[in-house]
């Protein structure tokens, strides 16, 4: 679950207790249900949600509690409490050193909200007097350097990024050195979760669809005039909806390349895809494959010579223009 999902649901659950008007036990093992369930969505060890639960049932007692207490205050006030503890690592807070350049690389699993986290950290820094700087080296999602450029120019951050260069490692070295030799005191690298790791999730997230879902001739329209295929996958592939999401919009844009060089039986209509595309047009088919999969797994696959045979074994074994071809 990403972590705006889960402030969400817990939000909602706080807000049950404004819409009850009795406060009793009954209500409160209600919210704390909702919230639990949040958390243990979320991947919350549920030995700590346990220990949440537990917590503020003991320091909640109604039978004890004096008339005239605002019961709800005193609910929310625990659950917050709780709810801090388990962010707590009981060591001192990372603080960055004036004068000199402070690197902070974010990384973690896709769909988690490290990009937005990005932006809002260095906000919270620049407002606070520090020269802060972003470097999107998230070169395997779509849209995550677009994503990046957005939030940071609304808040007027400066930052570096690359449409070309698939590899991630040279873009956060490119943007770090960049922005050391010019002074910058925080610089905030967001990344990818790029490598092999991520290409099986992805094929786990088509494993999970229906043959008729693969095949569809609409693509990912079908899945966006019936949202809830969405929920049905991620549930079934042990993901997000939002790594789901990105699977299609990931298949659209290349879908969208392919149709412009003739479709996948015109890439192949002679039986070499470099006889039939010019080069700019290899080198566009190229660049949307880098930004697909990982330069490391693509080089596993033996470069785009060995996935051009892949794609051609895949048109000779499953015909049909705009499904998920296997």
């Amino acid at each position: 679950m990403v972590l705006a999902d889960l402030g969400r649901k817990i939000t909602t659950a706080i807000r049950s207790l404004g819409n009850a008007t009795i406060i009793n036990q009954e209500v409160l093992d209600n919210m704390l249900k909702e919230i639990c369930s949040a958390l243990i969505e979320s991947d919350v060890n549920i030995m700590l949600v346990k220990q949440l639960r537990e917590n503020v049932r003991s320091v909640i007692d109604f039978e004890e509690m004096a008339a005239g207490l605002n019961k709800r205050r005193m609910i929310m006030m625990a659950v917050f409490k709780e709810l801090v503890k388990l962010l707590d690592p009981g060591v001192k807070s990372w603080q960055p050193v004036k004068g000199k350049t402070n690197v902070i690389m974010f990384v973690g699993l896709q769909g988690i909200g490290k990009t937005t986290t990005c932006t809002k950290m260095a906000y919270h820094y620049m407002r606070k007097g520090w020269k802060c700087a972003l470097v999107c080296a998230d070169t395997f999602r779509a849209g995550a350097f677009d994503q990046l450029k957005q939030n940071a120019t609304k808040a007027r951050i400066p930052f570096y990024g690359s449409y070309t260069e698939s590899d991630p490692v040279v873009i956060a070295s490119e943007g770090v050195e960049k922005f050391i030799n010019e002074n910058f005191e925080i610089v905030i690298v967001d990344t990818s979760a790029e490598s092999m790791s991520r290409l099986k999730r992805m094929m786990t997230i088509m494993d999970s669809m229906s043959d008729s879902e693969l095949d569809s001739r609409e693509g990912a329209k079908l899945f966006s005039k019936q949202p809830t295929r969405i929920i049905r996958i991620s549930r079934g592939s042990g993901v997000t909806q939002r790594e789901v999401q990105e699977l299609l919009s990931q298949y659209t844009k290349f879908a969208a390349v392919v149709k412009k060089m003739g479709g996948i039986k015109g890439l192949f209509k002679s039986g070499d895809l470099a006889k039939n595309v010019n080069p700019a047009q290899m080198a566009k088919l190229n660049q949307q494959m880098a930004r697909m999969i990982d330069p490391r797994v693509l080089q596993q696959m033996g470069g785009m010579n060995g996935l051009q045979n892949m794609i051609r074994q895949l048109h000779s074994g499953a015909n049909v223009p705009g499904g998920f071809n296997r």
